[in-house]
């Protein structure tokens, strides 16, 4: 059997163990291709995995994660791992971690919350109620979240 491989990136960031199918949401998080139009970037989906079966792995040449897109991918693939990659070689590996709250990375549903009021200088504040699978509750209305993806903030 021949096997296909995905040729290593120099230096970047190597975004592993994501959700099977959720790869084009993680590129969407981090604004590719419009952000690194001339970055290579490799995808993987439905990849092989010795702990679930199936997973997606993004590859992005020259570029290192902020932490609040770890904080992003971390509520579409709570099982994600970052691994920063320096002259071919993983000088950092940690997994995702989704916080107890979380500020100011979605908006609430409820377009009569006054976290959606314009003219209102308030932090979009998040409950995490469940972590498997992803729940979240508005700080301030109490609403429970029921699209996370359609939700983040740019």
């Amino acid at each position: 059997m021949k096997e296909l491989k995905v040729q290593p990136i120099k230096n970047g960031t190597v975004i592993d163990h994501i959700t099977s199918g959720m790869a084009l949401k993680v590129l969407k998080i981090l604004d590719i291709p419009k952000r690194d139009s001339n970055a290579v970037i490799s995808i993987l989906m439905n990849a092989p995995s010795k702990s679930t079966s199936v997973k997606d792995i993004v590859k992005i040449e020259g570029r290192e994660l902020k932490p609040k897109e770890v904080d992003k991918i971390a509520l579409i693939s709570p099982t994600a791992t970052i691994n920063i990659i320096r002259e071919y070689d993983v000088i950092e590996k940690r997994k995702v971690t989704l916080p107890n709250v979380v500020k100011d990375i979605l908006k609430c549903e409820n377009p009569n919350c006054i976290s959606n009021k314009s003219g209102e200088p308030i932090e979009k504040k998040f409950n995490v109620i469940s972590r498997e699978p992803v729940m979240l509750k508005c700080w301030y209305c109490e609403r429970e979240q029921s699209d996370v993806v359609s939700n983040i903030l740019d």
